[in-house]
């Protein structure tokens, strides 16, 4: 297996099955110590700057925590403190940043700026970049979806995830969660359908090579226009809303056209297609009431809080790897 080591994660697409599966095992065992109280101090002295162009509250706690946990120190930045604000430059930024630390992890989900913004710093970087959400990629999301599915399954039974998108009228979300969940998941095994109403397509490109993981893999990728199908039969649902950003970045367009679909909500109607075994899965915030009712993301299924604390443990099995704890 290639080292990880320096190696930078702005999507899932850009690991070898075995590097990802050498972060999930770690990741086991790192909850597993902490559980029993074991002390894991492979990061001494190591500093990791975080930073955030959105807001967060798992992605900035889970991180800053890991880093803790490992030993090491994790810096909170925001653009608005930082010279940035004043005009200076991504290269000059990350240059410095990347001379003082051991890794920079950066948050941007602005729709077709945010990966670009990753891609400069990576170019310039003398440390490894880290994806904590961008506008294409929540890859962190996504491994730790998968770790919660594995926890809940007994190895080797095939499973369907379900896809869906939800209406949440608030404000528009970005694509970055859905995109990375049919990328990865079907390379492990799992099939994937994926539903939306037309106009929420995600980006072509990502979808074909989710069709392209699923066809190399031999898993099933399947692309539906209607609700139920991301239900029906299915072992785990992950019904989430995000913005018809590929069709339009208007905000009051966007906004009108989620009013339009005020049915496509996970209740106890929709979980009542899926097996009895089933996992509700949502990466948080949840619009209670409106994307899921209450009955359901409190309900037997549901496992979001074990999905967002599995967060904590793949990213310190991340920076463990990429930042020299382990090889």
């Amino acid at each position: 297996m290639k080292s990880m080591r320096n190696k930078d994660f702005i999507t899932t697409q850009e690991w070898d099955k075995d590097q990802l599966e050498a972060l999930l095992d770690l990741a086991v065992s790192l909850k597993a110590e902490r559980r029993a109280g074991t002390l894991h101090p492979l990061l001494l002295f190591k500093t990791l700057y975080m930073l955030f162009f959105f807001s967060s509250t798992r992605t900035r706690n889970s991180f800053e925590t890991g880093m803790t946990q490992l030993g090491g120190h994790a810096v909170f930045l925001t653009p608005d403190k930082m010279q940035l604000s004043h005009g200076e430059s991504i290269k000059d930024t990350v240059r410095v940043l990347s001379s003082y630390g051991d890794a920079v992890a950066v948050r941007q989900c602005d729709y077709s700026v945010g990966n670009k913004v990753l891609r400069e710093m990576s170019q310039y970087s003398s440390a490894p970049i880290i994806n904590m959400q961008c506008d294409v990629y929540h890859p962190c999301q996504a491994l730790a979806d998968l770790m919660t599915i594995r926890e809940n399954f007994e190895p080797g039974r095939r499973l369907k995830l379900g896809v869906a998108w939800t209406s949440a009228p608030n404000y528009v979300r970005p694509l970055s969660v859905p995109q990375s969940l049919i990328l990865l998941m079907p390379r492990f095994g799992i099939d994937v359908t994926l539903a939306y109403p037309a106009e929420f397509r995600l980006q072509p490109e990502i979808e074909e090579q989710a069709a392209r993981n699923a066809a190399a893999a031999g898993t099933d990728f399947y692309i539906s226009h209607r609700f139920e199908e991301a239900f029906e039969n299915a072992d785990v649902v992950i019904p989430k809303s995000w913005g018809p950003l590929f069709f339009t970045q208007d905000e009051k367009k966007s906004l009108s056209l989620i009013d339009r679909y005020p049915s496509w909500v996970c209740d106890e109607k929709r979980m009542a297609l899926t097996k009895d075994d089933s996992l509700y899965m949502h990466p948080l915030p949840a619009d209670r009431g409106r994307e899921v009712t209450d009955a359901v993301i409190d309900g037997p299924h549901s496992v979001i809080y074990q999905q967002a604390e599995n967060r904590l443990h793949v990213q310190k099995a991340l920076l463990a790897h990429i930042m020299g704890g382990v090889e």
